[in-house]
């Protein structure tokens, strides 16, 4: 069996599109959903911008009587999940009975969920709890669930590593199926907007407390005031190249190569380790930083952290040498599932010939990047690099790559 791992099915949820290809179209159009956040009353907190997704029906994509058992983020997963099987046309019923799994990442856990459950405890009773609040906020529940919703019986993870975490669980799956398996659901999921999530993540201090949402997510710009939150979900399906009833030529493309690595100080104006994952990927799907083509940046908008990570792309591919861009300005940091958001933007990028762009920021001079912005960039695309950086100093990078590349 070959070695190469590809995308066969995407499902996007994010705050600018309830499904990969209106995603795809908002970000390519430079449609942002960030706003004020409507869920809450956030006038009493410093922050009161965030990337909430809106329209979403949960009842219109999972059954009745998992609502009362899955936190908003758990919906969402199953939604995008949904959707990369169906987008992947496979019939799971017909894959060895354990010949398929699933891994994902979360950040935050069931936020809303608990906070609903603390609440009738402290106001009502413990009688009042429900049940469920013994899995719905866990972290790995995201992964139980969907396993549990398409029968799948094979390897079943989830990994936390804060942003980093999103592209940690996809290069698991990979390994799953490089061992073997025929399948792997795989991504990320997380929202934290309510307001014991909001407290939680107002704690590290990186949270633009900007009162306009055109200017509250500015990476790599001298004006940059910390990120905004956003939510949603971002789940792909992972075949072998030489699978049954796979074809190439119908992939999305090869994750082709992925590391990680960790900074012990992350905000300390350089990151070693951030350009050591980024070489040790590069190595791993055998390609020179001369043949990367695009740079899908993590983009924190955190001072410190815009300045290691532009000294780590220029100290790899050289000044302005590669074109980079931070899409996720349109939808906010999605924890997990962002950099999941950008692997699937960066696939699509490559089968259209267009970059999405940066929106609203404007290039910091000290930072020498080729930072693609306002509007797309039509450019013949064969592979694509994914940064992402947790909190603490998590490092991940991955590599994609056309089935042509």
């Amino acid at each position: 069996m070959s070695d190469k791992v590809v995308v066969t099915g995407i499902g996007l949820l994010t705050a600018n599109g309830l499904n990969t290809e209106d995603v795809w179209s908002a970000t390519l159009s430079g449609r942002s959903g960030l706003a004020t956040i409507s869920r809450f009353d956030a006038d009493q907190y410093p922050a009161r911008i965030a990337g909430e997704v809106s329209g979403f029906v949960p009842e219109q994509h999972i059954p009745g009587r998992l609502i009362p058992q899955t936190d908003h983020m758990t919906r969402m997963a199953l939604a995008a999940a949904e959707g990369a099987v169906r987008d992947a046309k496979v019939d799971l019923t017909n894959l060895p009975e354990f010949g398929a799994g699933v891994v994902t990442a979360a950040t935050a856990g069931g936020f809303e969920f608990g906070q609903r459950e603390l609440e009738n405890l402290w106001s009502k009773g413990p009688e009042h709890v429900s049940p469920y609040q013994s899995f719905a906020w866990f972290y790995a529940v995201n992964t139980g669930q969907i396993s549990i919703r398409h029968g799948l019986k094979g390897p079943a993870g989830v990994l936390v590593g804060d942003q980093a975490g999103g592209l940690d669980a996809v290069a698991q799956a990979r390994r799953q199926v490089r061992k073997g398996l025929e399948l792997m659901i795989t991504g990320g999921a997380d929202s934290a907007l309510c307001p014991w999530g909001w407290v939680a993540q107002l704690a590290s201090n990186r949270i633009s407390r900007a009162a306009e949402p055109d200017r509250a997510y500015l990476p790599f710009d001298g004006r940059a005031c910390g990120y905004v939150p956003g939510e949603g979900a971002a789940m792909l399906v992972l075949r072998p190249a030489a699978g049954r009833d796979v074809v190439p030529a119908e992939a999305y493309g090869e994750i082709a190569g992925h590391a990680a690595t960790f900074d012990r100080r992350s905000a300390a104006g350089t990151s070693p380790a951030l350009r050591k994952a980024i070489e040790i990927a590069l190595a791993d799907a055998s390609l020179t930083p001369g043949e990367i083509d695009v740079v899908f940046a993590d983009g924190h908008a955190v001072r410190g952290l815009d300045d290691a990570e532009a000294a780590a792309v220029a100290d790899v591919f050289g000044a302005r040498r590669v074109p980079v861009t931070v899409p996720k300005t349109m939808v906010g940091r999605l924890y997990s599932a962002g950099p999941v958001l950008d692997l699937a933007l960066a696939l699509l990028a490559i089968r259209d010939g267009v970059i999405p762009p940066t929106v609203n920021s404007t290039p910091d001079p000290d930072h020498v990047l080729d930072l693609v912005l306002g509007e797309p960039r039509a450019q013949q695309l064969s592979t694509a690099l994914v940064l992402a950086r947790g909190y603490g100093g998590f490092n991940s990078a991955m590599v994609v790559k056309s089935m042509e590349g």
